[in-house]
């Protein structure tokens, strides 16, 4: 089947959110939508891992124009390696919609490099009915005022970055510096949490990877206007060359191999697993659980839902490094799980012992 794309109307902006693993991607999206107002937006949210949480807390996001049916999980691996398989049909899929969308919102992994993926807008059946109106990258202030790139980076990397003998490169460091370098906006979050001095180091780090001229945001909750985000015109699809990841992921230059190229971005340096948690006893057991398992080496993070005894409610449970989130679900759905993300040599045993 060949995709015909409208031919008529101007093009559907969309913009792409970027960021760290808990930088706070999800709750910037939900609190957009809630105020996007008489915009009708579809979301694309690509999850690493077998199991979909995030499309759950943003399809009820208290905005009628952005329904459940307008929400996408892209959840076979990362946006930037299934952009031919995934992420194009999906959005021939948006285009092709009556009434399309105003606005397309799409939330990447953690783990995704924005690059591969704003090259995806050149593709013939999307570049003439979207743009990229712009790249929003979410950088964790309190985590990058203490000097690390994620709320629980271990012990290992401060002993690595005292020792000249060691390659300090890590995956991490190739990520926090690829998606600040195709932000066309920066948003520091979790700004209420840390001090001037502490900002100030946080703008410093933040200054030697993004463009020049690239817009600084600060927020707490993920409270940005819409005004703010939207808008930006930026059409980053155009302006690549600008945009170069800050190390060399082998991307060749055919454009018809564009999206069937090695990324070689060490995907292979993480791993997720869906663990199926038992019944707890009291909302403070669960979190003492979440946090012995967020303390083991190498884990990342700790999200999805469980159940405590005696309450009908499942709990929404997000949790990194030193900080564990739980709330009740709103949503009549009892379905529980958590996905554990971490570096690829964690211990999937003692994960399960925590919280199985």
């Amino acid at each position: 089947m060949t995709f015909t794309p409208p031919s008529v109307g101007k093009k559907i902006p969309a913009t792409v959110v970027t960021g760290f693993l808990g930088a706070g991607k999800t709750t910037l999206i939900r609190n957009l939508i809630a105020q996007a107002g008489d915009k009708k937006i579809a979301l694309i949210v690509n999850e690493f891992g077998d199991m979909g949480f995030d499309g759950d807390l943003l399809s009820d996001c208290g905005n009628p124009n952005c329904t459940e049916d307008d929400v996408v999980e892209l959840k076979n691996g990362c946006i930037c390696c299934t952009v031919a398989d995934e992420f194009l049909p999906t959005m021939e899929m948006l285009i092709a919609r009556e009434p399309r969308p105003d606005h397309i919102v799409i939330e990447t992994s953690g783990l995704a490099l924005p690059q591969p993926l704003v090259q995806a807008f050149q593709w013939p059946s999307v570049r003439a009915s979207v743009t990229v109106d712009g790249v929003v990258t979410i950088a964790d202030a309190s985590a990058l005022s203490e000097g690390h790139y994620s709320q629980n980076e271990d012990a290992i990397a401060k002993q690595r970055a005292l020792d000249d003998n060691l390659d300090h490169e890590s995956p991490i460091d190739e990520l926090f510096a690829d998606q600040l370098k195709c932000a066309d906006m920066v948003v520091i979050s979790k700004a209420d949490l840390v001090d001037a001095d502490g900002i100030a180091r946080v703008e410093a780090l933040i200054g030697e990877h993004a463009r020049k001229g690239v817009k600084l945001i600060h927020s707490s909750n993920g409270n940005v206007s819409a005004a703010v985000l939207l808008g930006l015109d930026s059409e980053a699809e155009q302006d690549l060359d600008s945009r170069k990841a800050a190390h060399d992921h082998h991307h060749h230059d055919d454009e018809e191999d564009d999206h069937d190229h090695d990324h070689n971005h060490h995907h292979d340096d993480f791993h997720s697993v869906v663990v199926m948690p038992r019944i707890f006893a009291s909302m403070d057991e669960m979190k003492s659980s979440v946090e012995s398992c967020l303390a083991q080496a190498g884990i990342l993070r700790v999200k999805g839902y469980a159940a405590i005894e005696g309450k009908k409610a499942r709990v929404v449970v997000q949790a990194v490094g030193r900080r564990v989130d739980c709330w009740f679900d709103t949503a009549s759905n009892d379905a529980t799980g958590l996905v554990v993300i971490g570096l690829k040599d964690f211990d999937q045993s003692a994960v399960e012992y925590k919280l199985v």
